[in-house]
């Protein structure tokens, strides 16, 4: 009898931890869903970008959705590392930047596989970049990303890279003789300007319009949307649309700060950071046909090469793929060659 008692009181005992536990926990994940959060999120170029909008839309629905208890500071120009789009990337991975919409050449700087992405005249056109993205190759892109501390909530799209410059109309490879072209400081633009003839410099972004405007440097190369949104047009007379480089975008989250986060607000931030980034891409399409009429409204006299001078700057950029192909890794240049 004292033994079925003693029996009888451990169980209850143990009912009453196992209860107080379930409460323990679920106290736990309520002040997990109620965590209030103050972020800051880092943009490269002006707020009068396509890449700002979705931002600005992010911003705002994860405000609507978390009533109020996720604010998203944005900062444009990449004011939160002194314009180093590099210094952006590298403070992501650490924590001490919550959110940034960057380039995937910028995080090269971190490993040099994400410069697949902008391999030379690796897609032709934009109908042949949705399916790596939304396939194997963007798969594969996001395991990279997970590796360097990095969340990724979706990619955006800066665009076919284009040429500008003061000089004279670009056509075929010897028209970029001598030519200095400011590009991104990593070394595949490096060593592809060289192979092109040119005289490659690298400087901050922040820095191109006055560089531009100086004569230090006399061209440039970036998408449309970045050329019209910095005004580019003030300070360069041609431009070349050769697409030689597709430039995607991350919209990328700290991951420690990701996972620290209950489920409810991951999925918030998985679903919205989606939607921001789809936006993203949705209106830098529609716009792109108008920033280019308005470039040549403004003067800038746009060139498109034949299929000819097209064969011409990829012949010339083919030492760069037997360069490259090993760090890159052959299977992540397969995906996104869509094979």
């Amino acid at each position: 009898m004292l033994k079925r008692k003693f029996n009888l009181a451990a169980m209850g005992l143990s009912v009453a931890l196992i209860l107080g536990a379930c409460g323990s926990e679920a106290e736990s994940g309520a002040n997990a869903e109620a965590q209030e959060y103050d972020l800051k999120m880092s943009v490269t170029v002006s707020d009068s970008s396509t890449w700002y909008e979705a931002a600005e839309k992010l911003k705002k629905d994860i405000a609507e959705e978390s009533d109020g208890r996720i604010n998203i500071e944005l900062f444009a120009n990449e004011q939160l590392s002194g314009g180093d789009s590099a210094k952006a990337v590298e403070s992501l991975a650490k924590g001490s930047i919550d959110l940034t919409f960057n380039s995937t050449i910028i995080y090269s700087v971190l490993d040099d596989r994400f410069g697949v992405a902008s391999a030379p005249f690796l897609f032709e056109n934009i109908d042949e970049v949705d399916p790596v993205f939304n396939g194997e190759g963007g798969e594969q892109l996001k395991g990279i990303l997970d590796e360097k501390g990095i969340h990724a909530l979706g990619f955006g799209q800066n665009g076919f890279r284009q040429l500008t410059n003061n000089k004279r109309e670009v056509k075929n490879p010897e028209d970029l003789a001598g030519l200095k072209i400011r590009i991104p400081g990593i070394t595949m633009y490096t060593d592809l300007y060289r192979e092109l003839g040119t005289d490659p410099q690298t400087m901050t972004f922040s820095e191109v319009f006055t560089s531009l405007q100086q004569g230090t440097i006399d061209g440039q190369e970036n998408p449309v949307d970045v050329i019209s949104s910095s005004k580019l047009q003030e300070v360069q007379k041609y431009m070349t649309m050769w697409n030689y480089s597709y430039d995607p975008l991350v919209l990328g989250m700290n991951k420690k700060l990701y996972e620290s986060m209950s489920d409810e607000d991951k999925e918030l931030f998985d679903r919205l950071g989606k939607e921001a980034a789809d936006y993203q891409v949705k209106i830098a399409r529609e716009k792109e046909e108008k920033q280019i009429a308005d470039l040549e409204a403004a003067g800038m006299q746009l060139y498109t090469p034949t299929e000819a001078e097209i064969a011409q700057f990829k012949e010339a950029s083919q030492p760069i793929y037997d360069k490259y192909t090993d760090i890159w890794g052959a299977d992540l240049l397969k995906a996104f060659q869509g094979e």
